[in-house]
């Protein structure tokens, strides 16, 4: 099947708000505000709720084990607040999309109109946010005033948007947090040892979810069996229906330009580095 230009254009503009979790900005931004790496991702990413606990978190972020967030939540509020980690987050990809793509490219022309259509489809979805907490959260944060700021936080909310009705796919499919991404590892797109060390499980509990996997018939030694194929395929329609109500107000015209737009800008991202997830293996973080 051939991609549909709202997924089209949500895939190839990914990168440009994906990169703030693995360049060294953002360890360096979280550190200023008395956090390590970890610290920084946990509450850079739910400060949008306020300063909650760990339960917020694990429910919506989905795929984390718990233990790991509790490590993390709510101790770091102790030493720093939400609104400072909205603002370090957002300055981690200040930083990081100027040294990646170059002053003169973040202040043309190229990224001011990508930016102007990816905060319509991203204000569309606000006449959405049922059934979506992480977005809603997120939706009610003030928008930047750069450019290229703007792309960024309109692509935040849109990945937040569509991450939400993933969430809601795996629960109706049956499929925990740990299964998805023990799933996502066996279709051959992801390093186990990279996506399981960032989400804190142990050997023990993915052997578990492996074996349990097993027993439904979607794994087998070889690993996804047909069924897997199905289900995984499934989910990912059913995600990418749930999140196409944001990008119809683009139309296909809107939602191709807009990848046209942005893809030269991730491809740049890629090349450049940022996006290499060594550099989480070695801080420890998502």
């Amino acid at each position: 099947m051939s991609e549909s230009p709202d997924r089209l254009a949500w895939r190839v503009t990914e990168p440009l708000h994906a990169l703030v979790y693995f360049v060294p900005e953002a360890a360096e931004q979280y550190s200023r505000c008395g956090l390590d790496a970890t610290e920084g991702y946990f509450a850079s990413r739910g400060a949008a709720f306020g300063p909650v606990g760990p339960a917020v978190v694990t429910a919506t972020f989905y795929n984390f084990n718990p233990a790991l967030v509790e490590r993390v939540l709510p101790a770091v509020w102790q030493r720093t607040t939400p609104a400072a980690l909205i603002a370090a987050r957002l300055d981690a990809a200040d930083a990081a999309l100027t040294r990646g793509l170059g002053a003169e490219v973040v202040a043309g022309p190229e990224v001011a109109e990508a930016a102007r259509l990816a905060r319509t489809a991203a204000e569309a979805a606000v006449r959405w946010p049922h059934g979506r907490p992480l977005f809603a959260a997120h939706a009610e944060l003030p928008w930047p005033e750069q450019p290229h700021l703007v792309l960024f936080h309109a692509q935040m909310l849109l990945r937040e948007f569509r991450g939400d009705g993933h969430v809601a796919a795996l629960l109706a499919a049956g499929v925990s947090g740990l299964e998805a991404i023990v799933l996502h590892v066996a279709s051959g797109e992801i390093d186990e040892r990279f996506l399981r060390g960032s989400r804190g499980w142990s050997r023990e509990a993915w052997a578990g979810a492996t074996e349990e996997l097993r027993g439904r018939g979607l794994l087998d030694a070889d690993g996804l069996t047909e069924a897997g194929r199905r289900l995984r395929a499934e989910i990912e329609a059913t995600t990418d229906r749930l999140a196409e109500s944001a990008y119809r107000v683009l139309g296909e015209e809107g939602c191709l330009r807009l990848a046209a737009l942005t893809r030269p800008l991730s491809r740049t991202v890629v090349k450049s580095g940022l996006l290499d997830p060594r550099q989480l293996m070695k801080t420890g973080r998502e």
